[in-house]
């Protein structure tokens, strides 16, 4: 253990990946540091990897073991990828959270629906205010982004100033929210800024990023054209996107309808918390079905394709009353975010084939980021001019090219996915160590660890299909009657029932069997694993999981 003291970074979850956000930094002697952490947030899983799994958080191992040295934990704002986790993983973090008012509502709702003390949620107030925990004093810098409320962290340490973007855009007229302000982050620069840590999705993307007010003509245009009933779906988190297409509709003589759980919560945490001060009526799904298909703007939760949401549910057999017929509009006011294809595309045939005119985003008019472009990284780069940047949340292939945007303005980079234990200590920042980074899954109610084997073995299950087979034997290992067997999730052999073979093919192989095969319940059960995988190979090309019940009976 040494006695000199460190600043570092870690990134539990968020970068070489979009999503699953945690940070944690430390200060003081290396093997005693103290620590703050930055978001917990999750990602969501898929049939093909994650079979039945319900969220996807980063493993806070690292920082659970060292929870007693944990000052603080801070989220940057409300989306899922940075405050889902909270609730799951506080229990194992015991520390305070700090956050703003908005994203607070929504941390506590979170930690009230886990079971846990809503309470340790502390509101803070914007910059220049700040929060001293143990030897980081933090600031909560206004951005815009698409949530209310978004903020970076201004991180002062006895090592020097860190910049953590969280998610951002430049958007000097973002309808719900702060403005960007160029010379609020002047005035941070002008301290000194050791490290900035930054925001990488739209690394990619050439031209500077549009305004939420760009797009307001256009979403008063549809709405003013449009001869049927109007759905748009969104993101249920930009309540500005909401305001936006809700007013437009409002002012074109629709009456404004909102389906799903999420955009209602939201609205309603909006009103609570200041950030939204006015939306048009909204009138109960219950009588929505009363008013003439073209006075009608329903806003529907469901834009990434989820088979529960609103927009699924219309799109297939109606929702609450509401179904979509020929000759009305459905606005998918959103990015499909990639994975999610398949799920979007499942909607945009169903209302394709009920005559629905469908409008998604590949026109770019009805629909801005809300992740600063390559331009507008750029910019940031020149107003804080940090000594040094650390690219995240991004993907690999952001991290490496944010870091060559800053070498262009001769700012060192370094690329540092989770796991990379990064020093700031001095003027030049380098990666000195790896830490172990995993996943842990939410599956019902229980936590477990991405290599526990659950959905390791879900997944062996749906592609190779399962085989139960159960076995009765004396107490002196004489097989009684054969054995039993129940194929699930496999085909019938060109021959006939696969459990009938099976069990013809079993009872064989225990016949033939040796009595110190038959005495021993391991050796019994490799010869009917074995068995059943082989014969199953040769009756229909599968090798399926196999569970063994061995049942034996003492003489009386």
């Amino acid at each position: 253990m040494s006695g000199k003291n460190k600043l570092t970074y870690l990134a539990l979850g968020g970068a070489g990946e979009i999503g699953m956000n945690m940070y944690v930094y430390g200060y003081g002697p290396v093997g005693d540091q103290r620590f703050i952490l930055v978001d917990a947030g999750v990602t969501f899983p898929n049939m093909e990897s994650t079979p039945g799994v319900d969220l996807i958080m980063a493993d806070p191992a690292f920082i659970a073991e060292r929870a007693d040295r944990l000052e603080a934990i801070f989220i940057t704002h409300a989306h899922e990828d940075h405050v889902g986790a909270i609730g799951h993983l506080l229990p194992r973090l015991q520390a305070p959270v700090y956050c703003r008012k908005f994203t607070a509502l929504i941390a506590q709702n979170k930690l009230e629906r886990a079971g846990q003390d809503p309470k340790v949620v502390n509101v803070v107030e914007p910059w220049p205010a700040t929060v001293t925990v143990g030897p980081f004093e933090v600031g909560f810098l206004p951005v815009s982004h698409s949530v209310p409320e978004a903020s970076g962290l201004v991180i002062d340490t006895p090592a020097g100033r860190l910049v953590h973007t969280g998610d951002f855009k430049l958007d000097p007229s973002p309808l719900v929210g702060e403005p960007y302000d160029p010379a609020v982050l002047e005035a941070i620069g002008k301290k000194g800024v050791k490290a900035l840590i930054c925001d990488s999705t739209n690394v990619f993307s050439p031209h500077a990023g549009r305004s939420e007010a760009d797009i307001k003509p256009e979403i008063e245009a549809l709405m003013r054209d449009a001869k049927g009933m109007v759905v748009a779906t969104t993101f249920a988190s930009n309540i500005a996107r909401l305001k936006t297409l809700a007013q437009a509709a409002h002012d074109n003589g629709r009456s404004v309808a909102v389906v799903g759980r999420a955009m209602n919560t939201m609205i309603q945490a909006g009103f609570a918390t200041g950030v939204l001060s006015d939306f048009p009526p909204i009138v109960d799904t219950r009588d929505a079905g009363d008013v003439p298909r073209g006075d009608l703007f329903v806003l529907a939760t469901g834009s990434q394709g989820e088979r529960r949401a609103a927009s699924a549910q219309l799109a297939a057999n109606g929702y609450q009353g509401l179904t979509l017929s020929a000759g009305d509009t459905f606005l998918f006011s959103s990015k499909t975010i990639p994975g999610n294809e398949v799920g979007v595309a499942r909607i945009l045939n169903q209302l394709s084939e009920q005559g629905v005119t469908v409008i998604d985003d590949s026109s770019g008019k009805y629909h801005v980021s809300g992740h600063a472009n390559r331009p507008d990284l750029a910019e940031v780069h020149t107003k804080l001019r940090p000594l040094n940047l650390i690219p995240m949340h991004g993907e690999h292939r952001h991290l490496r090219a944010h870091v060559e945007l800053a070498a262009e303005a001769q700012i060192h980079g370094v690329i540092a996915p989770n796991g990379s234990i990064v020093d700031l200590t001095g003027d030049r920042a380098e990666v000195i160590d790896h830490v172990e980074t995993g996943r842990v899954y939410l599956d019902g109610s229980q936590l477990i660890g991405a290599m526990d084997g659950v959905v390791r073995d879900r997944i062996r299950m749906a592609t190779r299909g399962h085989v139960i087979v159960s076995v009765m034997l004396e107490a002196d290992g004489t097989p009684i009657g054969g054995a039993w067997v129940e194929a699930m999730g496999m085909p019938d052999a060109a021959r006939g029932d696969l459990a009938e073979l099976l069990e013809r093919e079993l009872s064989n192989a225990m016949g033939k069997a040796a009595s110190r095969v038959l005495d021993s319940d391991e050796a019994l059960e490799r010869l009917v694993v074995k068995t059943v995988q082989t014969e199953s190979q040769s009756l229909v090309g599968k090798k399926p999981m196999v569970t063994v019940m061995i049942n034996r009976f003492d003489a009386e």
